[in-house]
């Protein structure tokens, strides 16, 4: 197994800039989200063609998958961060003066895109500046994000309240894009990362025989280990937005509990998710990142156990809590693990990762949300732990292939 030993983590300005690059997007995510329904009840649609939302933000995260490599060589990474960022400030306020789902749809797809091309360039710049403490600067850059959308939808029941709608607190989105992309433009354009020479991110990869040939077979192929890891991607991504769409209906369903109660249980998720990002320095540091992943499923299994079984709000939101004290680790580690053993292919890794979990958001809640129909949504929430355990064996054997290569 991995050392349990991981350097000290330098919170210095570099890395304090990229974490609210992922507090744009907990912002936006967990304020668009609670608003969805009211916005199909503005523009007089269904709540099914409402989650069509839902889809156009699983099209843009496949779409930015699928570019991030070419736009990474031609603008660099930092010139390509800050367009992402004024990319989902424009996408935003498309969204929120959008007369009818013609435009709202397209407008959220294009959110996407530029929030996860400036996801997965943030965690880049992480994983290279911090070298093997990247899993605790990545696993609390989560935690600034999930942290924050704690407060989203709290946003959204105030600004409906006092009569400004729902819409004053989605575009807050904008300004904390805009901050944060001018933020992005005044760091240094070297990252220094730990025992290694600096490597320029502002300026695109130079053209040449060498630095093609390189880029060619980086991209032709991945590192060892790197098919169990995506198991566990796909694995924490269904775990997570699964648990989010539809937990709600499961407390409605088996605690009897009103509208209101049972979708602020959703709360405990997000606090406990929270929670285990911020320890995520201590814990991988004592255990190693590989055990934490790995433990993560498993704590996953017993918090869906406890919610499975509540027949009481109460019981459920401790069930939810438990629940995101192990999804909150997963998605930072496996990408902290991914881009680890990828070395110099990191750019090629984390567009593979990015255009997963954004298939895996496009489906894997629809599916569980037809199983729901068919056989009601407590028998649905069977496939929770059978997930969990396929990606505590992904993790297992993605390990245990990538250190039989060296690479861990």
């Amino acid at each position: 197994m991995t050392t349990p030993f991981t350097p000290t983590l330098r919170r210095d300005g570099f890395t304090l800039t990229h974490y609210f690059v992922l507090v744009v997007w907990g912002w936006f995510l967990y304020s668009f989200s609670p608003s969805v329904p009211l916005l199909a009840e503005d523009l007089g649609v269904s709540k099914a063609v409402g989650g069509l939302h839902g889809t156009a933000m699983a099209a843009g995260a496949i779409t930015a998958a699928l570019v991030l490599p070419h736009l990474i060589r031609f603008l660099g990474r930092q010139r390509l961060l800050v367009a992402s960022l004024v990319t989902v400030a424009i996408g935003v306020t498309c969204f929120v003066l959008a007369p009818s789902i013609a435009l709202t749809l397209p407008s959220i797809a294009v959110v996407a895109l530029g929030g996860n091309i400036a996801l997965s360039i943030a965690q880049l710049n992480l994983s290279q500046r911090h070298g093997l403490a990247a899993p605790a600067a990545i696993s609390e850059a989560n935690g600034a994000g999930s942290g924050i959308g704690l407060l989203g939808p709290l946003a959204v029941g105030l600004a409906v309240g006092i009569g400004w709608g729902w819409r004053a607190a989605v575009v807050v989105a904008v300004v904390l894009a805009l901050t944060v992309a001018f933020a992005v433009s005044r760091l240094p354009r070297d990252v220094p990362g730990p025992g290694t020479q600096a490597r320029d991110v502002a300026d695109p990869v130079p053209e040449g025989p060498l630095v093609t040939s390189s880029v060619s077979v980086a991209s032709r192929r991945l590192a060892p280990g790197t098919s169990g890891l995506l198991v566990a991607l796909v694995a924490a991504m269904t775990l997570e937005n699964a648990t989010t769409y539809w937990s709600t209906s499961l407390v409605l369903e088996r605690t009897g509990a009103d509208a209101s109660i049972a979708t602020a249980t959703t709360a405990g998720l997000l606090g406990g998710m929270t929670v285990v990002r911020f320890l995520g320095t201590t814990l991988t540091r004592r255990f190693g990142a590989d055990r934490v992943l790995a433990a993560s499923f498993v704590l996953a299994i017993a918090g869906w156990a406890v919610l499975w079984t509540a027949h009481t709000p109460g019981v459920a939101v401790a069930g939810l809590v438990v629940a995101g004290l192990g999804y909150g680790a997963q998605y930072p580690l496996t990408i902290a693990l991914l881009l680890g053993i990828a070395r110099e292919g990191a750019d090629r890794a984390q567009a593979v990762a990015t255009f997963v979990a954004g298939a895996t958001v496009g489906i894997a809640p629809f599916l569980l949300g037809a199983a729901a129909d068919a056989v009601g949504t407590h028998t649905a929430f069977v496939a929770i732990p059978v997930m969990a355990v396929l990606g505590a064996v992904g993790v297992l054997l993605g390990v245990r292939n990538a250190r039989a290569h060296g690479l861990l």
